[in-house]
């Protein structure tokens, strides 16, 4: 079965000792399964079993990069060296196979095994984001479209939102895990001519991975494709929290910031400086990530029955992707647990508009009187002109324009401007966010 590893091992999944191993592991369930169904000796299976427990993985890697400086084919290499430890009984190792398949399925393995890291952390991620969403379920803020002003929000509404896309981050996640959660031993051009589907089936479940369905000398790469780009859009939806912090952080703006520990410096020039330096690394690594997707979808498109143009790629892409994936994870994990609010500050910028953000409610309140949406729309904006270019609060602005006193009276405009309308909702929304299912 696939061997566990902790977060802190992922970089040990995409050595060469490690790769080596998996390859053995294949082959030593391909040669279970052959000798359960009686096609070697059991004897031969139990020397085989042995000599792969018992062999020291670092120097097979090592023997096995040695022959292959001779023999130009690691998979050949790999062989040889594995013989040596093993002895006659190895006859029977890679029987039917080409090494696609042993290619292929170990990399299935690793790459199951790192995004379940990727999946722990994630959750713990989840949690902490779970954490300040309540922290700031009440705490309003602005909402801005296209950088501007718009209505009133809460900061545990954005935690809220990050929540959701994180809980559709696990979901595509798993999903991607069960496309790439496929092996196969069925030879050279996927006929299994020599092994038959059943000694494939049996030494691929033991490892914890499917069949593919119709595979040529490879697992399609449309499958990869689609890991990539999952890993792709996990930095993506790390990537949009961590600009929302980095605009957040703005001196203008300020609203909340990163941790800045004791000790830390900002700028080599200007000692004053805290800068977004965690969010502006995650925007960086998204980007990256994004590239190595873009590879995965062009190894799709192979000659024939393979050829090994993807090779290569995947060799950088698989643990590039993963661990950096796996970093920037955590490393907003860190960002959001440590992340400074200044809720005056929220409450300031959201007044300094000087009420214009309740335009929308007085031109609801103005249609609910009668008054033709279009006709009532240039009663509001006629005085919002006023707030920008005359420095008046919308409320006396409006207060002041015989048409919408007596369309809603004082009372009635004062109701306009009740904050509470618009957060009334926000709590139910939050909730409905954070009771979602990965």
């Amino acid at each position: 079965m696939i061997p566990r590893y902790t977060p802190d091992d992922i970089g040990a999944l995409w050595t060469e000792s490690h790769r080596v191993e998996t390859w053995l592991q294949v082959e030593v369930e391909a040669c279970r399964a052959m000798a359960e169904a009686g096609m070697i000796p059991a004897e031969d299976f139990g020397q085989i079993e042995a000599a792969a427990r018992a062999c020291d993985k670092e120097a097979l890697a090592q023997r096995s990069l040695e022959i292959e400086a001779v023999t130009k084919h690691d998979v050949i290499a790999f062989l040889t060296a594995f013989e040596e430890v093993c002895g006659p009984a190895a006859r029977h190792v890679h029987y039917g196979l080409t090494s696609s398949d042993i290619l292929d399925s170990s990399l299935a393995l690793r790459l199951v095994q790192s995004a379940r890291l990727i999946e722990a952390e994630l959750l713990a991620l989840r949690v902490e984001v779970k954490k300040r969403a309540e922290e700031h379920r009440r705490t309003p803020m602005i909402g801005r479209s296209h950088g501007i002003h718009a209505e009133p929000i809460t900061f545990g509404l954005v935690l809220g939102g990050f929540y959701a896309e994180l809980t559709r981050s696990l979901r595509r996640l798993r999903q991607a895990i069960e496309e790439i959660r496929v092996g196969k031993l069925s030879g050279a051009v996927g006929t299994n001519a020599h092994l038959p589907p059943s000694i494939e089936a049996a030494a691929l479940a033991r490892l914890g991975l499917m069949v593919e369905t119709v595979a040529t000398q490879v697992v399609p790469r449309d499958r990869h494709a689609q890991f990539f780009g999952t890993l792709a859009t996990i930095a993506a939806s790390l990537e949009r929290f961590a600009v929302e912090i980095r605009h957040l952080q703005r001196t203008e703006v300020r609203e909340a910031e990163e941790p800045f520990t004791a000790g830390q410096k900002g700028s080599s020039a200007m000692p004053h400086k805290r800068n977004p330096i965690l969010s502006e690394n995650l925007t960086g690594l998204a980007r990256l990530v994004r590239s190595w997707a873009q590879a995965a979808y062009e190894d799709v498109a192979l000659w024939h029955e393979r050829d090994i143009s993807h090779s290569a790629v995947e060799r950088v892409i698989a643990p590039d992707a993963t661990i950096t994936v796996l970093f920037m994870v955590r490393r907003m994990k860190r960002l959001v647990a440590g992340l400074v609010v200044y809720p005056e500050r929220m409450r300031q910028n959201l007044e300094q508009m000087r009420g214009l953000v309740h335009s929308q409610s007085v031109l609801l309140a103005l249609t609910k009187q009668g008054q033709a949406r279009q006709a009532a729309y240039v009663m509001v904006q006629r005085a919002a002109m006023r707030v920008w270019d005359e420095g008046v609060d919308l409320h006396s602005a409006l207060a002041a324009d015989p048409e919408v006193v007596a369309a809603l009276g004082e009372e009635g405009l004062t109701a306009c401007f009740d904050l509470e309308r618009h957060l009334a909702q926000a709590s139910q929304i939050l909730d409905r966010a954070l009771a979602e299912e990965a």
